[in-house]
């Protein structure tokens, strides 16, 4: 056995962080002893390693957990669990900003304690650790967890620290990092990334947020909210490029009435730095711009962890980019080694490292000869920016569609039309259901709402399980809520579908009379 010395800090240095670091990567822990040789050697706990591992050892598999930073990885400590945390405190702000319009005396000043918020970001992250901690996934679910840097050695054996571990399979869950711009001069002025920004303990006075995707445009909102002046600067012409266009618009609307400062078509030169400020030089049309702010927060995407692993020894061909090449079943080109979750998949969800973690511990142990193996395409994946309005999607959008030569019909629903979402003051939004044409199968749906991440789940079912439109027309939604808007979209092909049957049915009509 060896102690894996654990020299890890997280600022602030706090005792909730201190909490953190006890359940994640303990100061102290001792590597176990190898064992003469396991069924499932992962590499990374995160979200995709974390089940993996838990998975197979809950089904008897002997299984060992290397990590060399944080068990939770993303998710827990610099991704879902503080941003959603954080996105929470910025709503209540909002609505106490919005109140008047509800009846409510909101004249007094709104007084932010934004180091409070962040404590309780931290505390909050504390508490949820120990689902992930080394020591539940030894004690609970056997697994022999090992704190170090992964490498592999050969084709069955993996090097950590000063152990051995020999495998009959490996998986390789050692998720993305966020990705690093070519900007003079950025590497030498000290910027924030979705790894560093949950450490800060004062609010900066002026943000820069480097990017209109998902992760820059949750924490734009949310800064703002919080008490940031927020300039987002987007390569594109919109937000949320990959999103319905309408969907896009709505948020940027909301973005600009929140008094975010949105530069499109921004193309950044240089970014200089002093004791004073930051400046940010880029062009729009030509034309050079500066921009002087506190702080600047790059959110332009992610890249895979490929780094160190040794790949090249045993046959596993990866992209530094697109990460480890993988076939539909989750195989790398070397077929004993598996690899499930950022480091590989186009999704880089938790819940879609979750649902493929499921496939790779069918597909690793469970399959002889190729019978019963699962495929990550057969997965149907939903979304959601956690904005506000959320911006929720599942299956295909109707370019997709149009790309692959299927006509769609779109039945939409707009929430002034949703007598919940009227009486909630939230009517900017919209449900839409996209089904192949002239018929009730479901392909996509897109939802912007306030609550849209929980909403889509009822779309996911239905696409899941083949359930048409016609199925959620018959199903029953509790009025008033925000969901009826799916059942009003059903409605609406049913509708549809008897204007078809009007000169039909009134002819029988007349007959019966």
């Amino acid at each position: 056995m060896t102690t894996a010395v654990s020299t890890l800090t997280v600022s602030p240095m706090d005792r909730y962080n201190q909490e953190l670091i006890d359940n994640l990567h303990p100061p102290d822990w001792v590597n176990p002893e190898p064992a003469p040789s396991y069924n499932l050697v992962v590499i990374g706990a995160g979200t995709a390693g974390l089940v993996t591992a838990a998975g197979a050892a809950m089904l008897g598999a002997k299984v060992a957990l290397i990590e060399k930073h944080l068990m939770g990885g993303d998710c827990t400590n610099v991704g879902c669990i503080p941003s959603k945390t954080l996105i929470r405190s910025a709503r209540v702000v909002a609505d106490i900003y919005y109140a008047q319009e509800f009846g409510i005396d909101n004249r007094h000043q709104i007084n932010i304690d934004f180091p409070a918020v962040m404590e309780r970001l931290r505390r909050i992250r504390s508490e949820i650790s120990p689902n992930d901690s080394a020591k539940r996934f030894q004690e609970e679910f056997g697994v022999d967890v090992f704190f170090g840097e992964a490498r592999f050695k050969d084709s069955d054996r993996v090097e950590v620290g000063e152990s051995i571990l020999h495998f009959k399979k490996a998986a390789i869950a050692t998720g993305s990092h966020p990705n690093k711009l070519a900007i003079d001069g950025l590497n030498e002025t000290k910027y924030l990334t979705n790894e560093s920004v949950f450490s800060l303990t004062q609010c900066p006075s002026r943000l820069a947020v480097i990017g209109g995707g998902y992760i820059g445009c949750e924490l734009a909102q949310t800064f703002q909210r919080l008490g940031s002046q927020v300039i987002l600067l987007q390569r594109g012409s919109r937000l949320l490029s990959r999103e319905d266009a309408q969907a896009a618009e709505m948020i940027q609307k909301a973005f600009v009435r929140e008094g975010i400062e949105l530069r499109f078509e921004s193309k950044i030169k240089r970014i200089e730095h002093d004791d004073a400020e930051k400046v940010i030089r880029y062009e729009i049309n030509g034309q050079e711009e500066v921009l002087g702010v506190d702080e600047i927060l790059v959110a332009t995407g992610r890249s895979p962890n490929v780094e160190n692993l040794n790949l090249e020894a045993v046959g596993v061909e990866y992209d530094e980019k697109q990460g480890i090449i993988i076939n539909d079943y989750l195989q790398t080109t070397n077929p004993r080694i598996y690899a499930v979750g950022d480091v590989c998949m186009k999704w880089k969800f938790t819940h879609a490292a979750d649902a493929a973690a499921r496939i790779v511990i069918q597909n690793a142990l469970f399959s002889i000869l190729g019978v019963g193996r699962k495929k990550l395409s057969s997965l149907i994946m939903p979304s959601c920016t956690y904005t506000d309005p959320e911006v929720a999607h599942v299956g295909m959008y109707p370019q997709e569609a149009e790309e692959k030569g299927i006509e769609i019909d779109t039945f939409s629903v707009p929430f002034n039309d949703v007598d919940r979402a009227i009486v909630d003051g939230e009517t900017e939004g919209f449900t839409k259901l996209y089904v192949k044409k002239g018929t009730d199968k479901i392909l996509g749906a897109t939802i912007v709402a306030r609550h849209a991440g929980e909403m889509i789940s009822e779309v996911t079912l239905a696409i899941t399980n083949n359930l048409g439109l016609n199925a959620i027309a018959k199903t029953i939604h509790p009025y008033p809520t925000q969901a009826e808007s799916i059942r009003k979209a059903a409605d609406k092909y049913s509708i549809a579908r008897l204007q078809s049957l009007k000169k039909l049915s009134s002819a029988w009509l007349a007959w019966k009379r």
